[in-house]
């Protein structure tokens, strides 16, 4: 094979400059405020510590993983019971019309989405998302070929996934979506029947039916859903003046001053107070107006890299479980690009969920950082890679502070790789 770590470099180049493009549309998107530098720091701290979580990830060896998987997906699933009984507490303290207020027991604050601990930060939906890739491709591998049996698949993988998106979807339905797209992905890369791909796609559609009619949260969605099937299907008259329109029209809007080289980087209009959550859910239409179709190009460019380096990882590699992790975090990456891609575009309806490494937010960072780490890792796990770096192995010195090298291929066929 003529370049064997061709995977592995493509990961770090692509990785590598949608973060770079990320920090530069944070910081263009948030030049205007009051605090201009606040945003752009706060996510440089992000991606220092997404960058130590990459690092940790490419070095720990696999066992490792399916090791922690299900304790991780069962912290991930407390906290978000946690943050969802808060949640609720929250919205019955705060009086009608003002912010919602965080909820508290003792030192631990959560509104409908963030857990608080004292600085610290986070959303515990981001979290869960790698675990249930590594808890799903854990049970997966282990199955074997048993999961061509839709019997053998459904325990515990249906119970603890829908659990899991139930208690994500209640305040989050975008971030469930995304958990329900990644749950298919990694079903096919193991080999399910289709039926159980038709029964997943009708519960699934089910319970976002379910949660978009759930009482106390139907009003917006409703809203959100009436503004998307007006723009798609309509003239958007009927429903332009509505406070859940203001997003998509001045979003549309941004699109449409682009041009195809855009307005210049730093020098677009909508940025102004106009553009709602232009610097996290609505980056790629503050792209699209600075830097034009050109830029949106680049962008979905990269992410095409990105989808075709985790497909060609997940041929490669001979272990089943890093084959699944691959398979559910590309699915995962993408399908959250797709989704929040398709809102601004008024393809699909808006769901607040951030462009993976693009958008401004610390946990969704952090989390796509330490994924893409693991991609790396089992990137260098590929035969043909692997062999390359035994037969030309990096400096002592690169080997202890980057990455050490991986476990050769099994010489026999059959035997699992570590």
């Amino acid at each position: 094979m003529a370049r064997p770590l061709a995977s592995y470099y493509l990961l770090l180049a692509t990785v590598g400059l949608l973060v770079l493009i990320g920090l530069t549309m944070v910081f263009s998107a948030t030049s205007l405020s009051n605090t201009p530098y606040a945003s752009v720091q706060r996510q440089l701290v992000s991606a220092v510590v997404g960058l130590l979580a990459f690092w940790i990830c490419q070095r720990l060896p696999t066992r490792t993983y399916r090791r922690v998987a299900r304790v991780a997906l069962i912290a991930c699933i407390l906290m978000i019971v946690l943050v969802d009984l808060l949640g609720v507490l929250s919205v019955m303290q705060t009086p009608p019309g003002e912010d919602l207020r965080a909820a508290s027991i003792g030192p631990i604050k959560a509104d409908q989405l963030w857990l608080y601990l004292g600085p610290i930060q986070l959303q515990p939906s981001e979290l869960a998302k790698l675990a249930y890739a590594l808890w799903a491709a854990d049970i997966l591998a282990r199955k074997g070929p048993a999961v061509a049996e839709w019997r053998e698949v459904a325990v515990p993988l249906f119970p603890v996934s829908g659990l899991l998106f139930l208690l994500v979807g209640y305040h989050d339905l975008g971030t469930m979506l995304c958990l329900l797209t990644m749950f298919i992905g990694v079903l096919w890369a193991a080999g399910a029947r289709l039926r159980v791909f038709g029964v997943m796609i009708g519960v699934g559609l089910a319970g976002v039916i379910g949660l978009v009619l759930m009482p106390g949260k139907s009003v917006y969605r409703m809203e959100r859903l009436a503004v998307w099937l007006d723009y798609l299907f309509g003239d958007g008259r009927s429903t332009d003046s509505s406070n859940e329109a203001l997003q998509t029209v001045r979003g549309l809007h941004a699109l449409g001053n682009g041009g195809w080289f855009g307005v210049g980087l730093g020098e677009g209009r909508l940025k102004w107070g106009y553009l709602p959550n232009g610097h996290n859910d609505f980056i790629f239409a503050v792209i699209a107006e600075e830097l034009g179709v050109v830029g949106c190009m680049v962008v979905l460019a990269l992410f095409g890299v990105l989808a075709y380096t985790g497909l060609r990882i997940a041929r490669r590699v001979n272990d089943p479980f890093q084959r699944l992790v691959v398979a559910a975090i590309t699915t995962w990456l993408i399908s959250q690009a797709v989704i929040n891609i398709g809102g601004v575009t008024v393809l699909l309806p808006i769901t607040g969920l951030p462009l993976p490494f693009i958008s401004d937010g610390g946990s969704a960072l952090v989390v796509g950082l330490a994924a893409a780490g693991i991609l790396t890792a089992f990137a260098r796990n590929e035969p043909d890679a692997a062999k390359a770096l035994h037969a030309r192995p990096p400096r002592k010195w690169v080997r202890l502070l980057w990455a050490p090298l991986p476990p050769l291929p099994a010489a026999r066929k059959g035997r699992k790789s570590s």
